[in-house]
């Protein structure tokens, strides 16, 4: 029997009664579908009438986002130089990746060109420029519908009611709205406005600084801010020089040395200014693009910075978090012309080195087409099975999550396809919500891509990335093992079915048109884990990858396709042929550059090496012989078919949009243009976040906060774990995960390495996998108020059915912790390691401390299943619910139940230390697999004499 539900219609407590009422339609099939809420089924053309309501289109799912994130809808010239400023962006770093940051290169016919090499912080300060230039353009300061805003708006209305519009007070009034409205208010979220223009003058001020003052900086780290020149000499400098060329007309330029004389600050150091405004940019792009509170907190750690030494030693307990006096001068230098801590320290280097080169393989992953098939493939996979659209919606957003790492992306991207699916097959709005929303925060745990906190770890840790993405690997399949197993559970107890097979694509076939989306993400694999290249390295040569195979799709045909592999495979053999003879390729031989001759192997890797860019060239060769080539396989995003039209349209020339070699060259601009978009709130926010670990380590907080927060512990591990736990999911309400990870690293970090023998990359995992639950834990779960947006839900329920339905991604941490078994780490703190294959080989360890707990942490996750639907083979009872979650318990953190009953037991004085917890840990396993076991057994067999369910049994709600 096929089952339907509300089809669009919010959830409500009114649903049930109103539908009983509804009057049948005469166009009901003779054996209707019956509403999973115990109402009437409506009509099949007010069920065709919601389905299309239901359904996002790619615009709207955009439209979403942009509102979720807030950013302005740009279009003219506005639009045009955002995209310039976002490309030149992702060629700076991919520059960076490619070469380093030395800006040279060798051109054929010219030579070597030079325009020499940049510090580190040279560099951290253009990439920060780039994202507040971005920040400023793409975020209004205010659309005038806030709070304060609201307040001010009814000055000028108040005035007039109580002193006339003609009052000059009134009409000065009115005056100073249209002023601050002109300069600063978007209300529409499509202008730039003059504030906007006057903060990205300031912006590249900054950067030009610390690009052509690089001596003075240095000279300054001596010396002090102070020592600097001031901001007279220095903005008066080029007019000082122009009145000297002008001769009569001279004293123009020294009238503007005059004014700049009397400024205010003229007399304040130009580096201590250029370093207060820098700071105060980095926090109005926050409070643009990450919202007002986040904001708050990072200036709340500047103040404290500069006036904690008011804080008294002797007070109880907050006492250690006195701190010496310190200038705002040492404070400025501390957090702007600093790469060790401050705006420019760590995380800002982690972003330019790591996160912003995965972001860009993301996106040209994602405009590539990869998107839409992996959709697809999950479908295809899963559709037609039990819950098989909710089950296609974990996988979709598993495979999506590889792509952008972003809970709210991800959500949006996904859901606007899999949630409607979802409810027409009879899940309930804010199950359908809950699923896409739970699923979609599992990528930025799920390797190899993770999200950009991920990269933080090798900085703040000192492990290579390739550890982490094994020890994180069983975890992420944990999660989404739990939540398959959940809607598969409420599937069954519902009766809810799957798709029928006409509307999934044939899997065989979907893989033949796609497979070579798969190679990018092996390629990655294989650089990091087997090559084990550096992070930068992976991800560069993979983008090549990505742009070498979708040029050579773009120019792949029937007729092409033996001319374009030929013509590849001959310049390959003759870049191979260069290397064996000059020790060059084939282009700088011709050029007249040789060097040593290379054997055979070394000649093939190098050749091996240049194998992409000769794809790339020999298909643009192809595309560009045959303009009117028709590319069967070519499937590029929406937005990259969208913008070849606009540009196309643009120049007069819309036949260009028809042609390969335009769509591929477009497709290469958006996916950077598309990169640095999404990557300035993440270089905005670790640029920001990284104000407050300066702090800590300026201040010398970092020490009497670790002791503050060993001595609230009490020793006990278990609530510091909690303490860590609550803290990250109240700290990242409403945060960027990346935002929370630096924070609780700085604070809680070191707490936590020193209170257990807990291994540093656990306790770094622990408290991104909180960080990431904060999504989609109300009140402020943004993940899941996206997905409610779409399934047209209760935003508040869908968020609590998203915390339940992740319920084993909040136990799985405090697993790991207490086992690091389960991240595949042998040892205890910092001893600990990525286990070998002696270490396999070791049964008497591997098998007790590795196989044993995760298999418990996977049965674990079917008995919290039952917990949280209340059904396995059959209903469970409350009481066998209590039970099932006591089992789950058991078999996956039995050290943290455990640790608390010996905390408690010591806190009232009846027991000593934890015992040998490797034998006690099996017998807990064994005690919860037994009990699991036991009720599994006895729910089936009520299954099996249980009769056949009658109609009204089978109505019941999915949640």
């Amino acid at each position: 029997m096929n089952r339907t539900h509300d089809e669009g219609r919010p959830d409500g407590p009114d649903d049930e009664d109103a539908s009983r009422s509804a009057p049948e339609s005469d166009a009901a099939p003779a054996d209707p579908p019956v509403r999973t809420d115990g109402g009437e089924p409506p009509a099949d053309d007010d069920r065709e009438a919601a389905s299309t309501d239901e359904e996002l289109s790619e615009e709207e799912a955009q439209e979403m986002l942009e509102g979720i994130d807030r950013k302005r809808t740009l279009s003219g010239w506005a639009a045009i130089l955002t995209s310039f400023v976002a490309i030149a962006f992702s060629v700076f770093q991919s520059w960076l990746a490619a070469r380093g940051f030395e800006f040279a290169a060798t051109l054929p016919l010219v030579g070597e060109v030079s325009l020499g090499a940049l510090q580190l912080l040279q560099v951290n300060s253009i990439h920060v420029a780039f994202a507040l230039v971005l920040a400023f353009v793409l975020f209004p300061p205010t659309t005038g519908h806030g709070r304060f805003a609201t307040a001010l708006g009814r000055v000028v209305p108040s005035l007039a009611s109580s002193l006339g519009e003609d009052h000059p007070l009134t009409r000065g009034a009115a005056g100073v709205r249209r002023f601050v409205r002109w300069l600063a208010v978007d209300p529409g979220r499509e202008r730039v406005t003059p504030l906007d223009a006057f903060c990205i003058v300031l912006a590249v001020a900054t950067a030009a600084y610390m690009v052509f003052e690089w001596g003075e900086i240095q000279q300054l780290r001596v010396f002090g801010l102070e020592a600097g020149r001031t901001v007279a000499e220095y903005l008066g400098a080029p007019f000082v020089w122009l009145g000297d060329v002008l001769g009569p007309l001279g004293f123009l330029a020294d009238a503007v040395v005059a004014v700049i004389g009397v400024l205010p600050f003229a007399d304040v150091s130009y580096p201590f200014f250029l370093g207060a405004v820098g700071v105060l940019l980095v926090l109005e792009a926050t409070r643009r693009s990450l919202g007002f509170y986040l904001m708050v907190i990072v200036a709340s750690f500047i103040v404290y910075a500069k006036f904690g030494y008011l804080i008294s030693p002797s007070t109880p307990l907050v006492g250690v978090l006195s701190i010496p006096e310190g200038s705002w001068a040492n404070i400025i230098q501390n957090l702007w012309y600093n790469t060790e801590n401050g705006v420019f320290g760590i995380p800002v280097t982690v972003s330019v080195q790591f996160i912003y080169i995965f972001i860009l393989f993301g996106a040209f992953l994602e405009m590539s087409g990869a998107g839409q098939w992996f959709i697809d493939l999950a479908y295809a996979a899963t559709g037609t099975r039990k819950g098989g659209p909710a089950k296609a919606s974990i996988l979709a957003s598993g495979f999506m999550g590889t792509i952008s790492g972003s809970s709210i992306a991800n959500t949006v991207t996904t859901g606007a396809f899999t949630i409607p699916l979802m409810k027409r097959s009879g899940y309930r709005s804010e199950f359908a919500g809950a699923v896409e929303a739970s699923a979609s925060s599992g990528g930025q745990i799920l390797p190899p891509v993770m999200g950009a906190a991920a990269f933080l770890m090798i900085e703040f840790i000192g492990v290579p990335f390739s550890d982490i993405i094994i020890a994180a690997a069983i975890p992420a399949v944990v999660f989404f093992f739990g939540v398959w197993v959940m809607v598969h559970l409420e599937a069954t107890r519902a009766g809810i079915g799957g798709l029928d097979r006409s509307e999934v694509v044939d899997l065989g076939k979907h893989l033949t048109r796609g497979w070579f989306y798969l190679i990018p993400l092996v390629l990655l694999m294989y650089y990091l884990l087997v090559e084990r290249l550096t992070v930068a390295r992976s991800a560069w040569f993979t983008l090549i990858a990505i742009m070498a195979l979708l040029s050579v799709v773009a120019a792949y045909s029937e007729r092409t396709r033996v001319p374009l592999l030929g013509a590849i495979a001959a310049a390959f053999v003759a870049q191979l042929g260069s290397y064996v003879t000059t020790g060059v390729g084939v282009v700088d031989a011709v050029t007249g550059g040789s060097g040593e001759p290379l054997g055979a192997t070394a000649a093939l890797f190098a050749a091996a090496g240049d194998l992409g860019i000769i794809a790339i060239f020999v298909s643009l060769v192809v595309m560009l012989v045959r303009p009117a080539l028709d590319s069967p396989l070519l499937e590029f995003d929406d937005a990259v078919d969208e913008a070849a039209d606009n540009v196309a349209t643009a120049v007069s020339r819309p036949s260009l949009s028809d042609l390969n070699v335009f769509r591929y060259v477009t497709f290469i601009g958006k996916s950077m243009d598309s990169g640095a978009r999404t990557s300035t709130e993440v270089v905005v926010a670790v640029a920001a976040a990284g104000i407050i670990p300066g702090v800590v380590s300026a201040t010398g907080l970092g020490p009497n906060l670790t002791a503050l927060i060993k001595a609230v512990a009490g020793g006990s591990i278990v609530l510091l774990l909690l303490f860590t736990a609550i803290a990250s999911i109240i700290l990242g309400m409403g945060m960027p995960t990346t935002v929370t990870y630096i924070i609780l690293v700085s604070l809680l970090g070191p707490a936590i390495a020193q209170s257990s023998d807990i291994p540093l990359l656990a306790a770094h995992l622990f408290i991104l996998y909180f960080g990431v639950i904060a999504d989609i834990t109300p009140p402020v779960a943004v993940a899941a108020y996206a997905a409610s947006g779409i399934a047209r839900s209760n935003p508040f329920r869908t968020g609590t059915k998203a915390f339940s339905l992740s319920l084993n991604k909040a136990i799985v941490p405090f697993a790991f912790a207490l086992t690091p078994g389960i991240l595949l780490l042998r040892g205890r703190g910092e001893s600990a390691a990525v286990i070998t294959l002696a270490d396999v080989a070791d049964i008497g360890y591997f098998v007790p401390e590795v196989v044993i707990p995760v298999a418990g942490v996977f049965v674990g996750v079917i008995g919290l299943g039952a917990t949280v639907i209340g059904y396995l083979y059959s209903r469970v009872s409350r009481t066998e619910r209590a039970l099932f979650a006591l089992s789950a318990f058991l078999l996956m953190a039995p050290m943290l139940l455990l640790n608390a009953a010996f905390d408690f037991g010591g806190f009232l004085g009846l027991v000593g230390e934890v015992p040998n917890t490797v034998p006690v840990d099996l017998a807990m396993r064994a005690v919860g697999g037994a009990l699991f076991g036991a009720l599994a057994v006895k729910n089936r067999r009520e299954a099996g004499d249980r009769a056949a369910p009658t109609v009204a049994e089978q109505a019941e709600p999915t949640d």
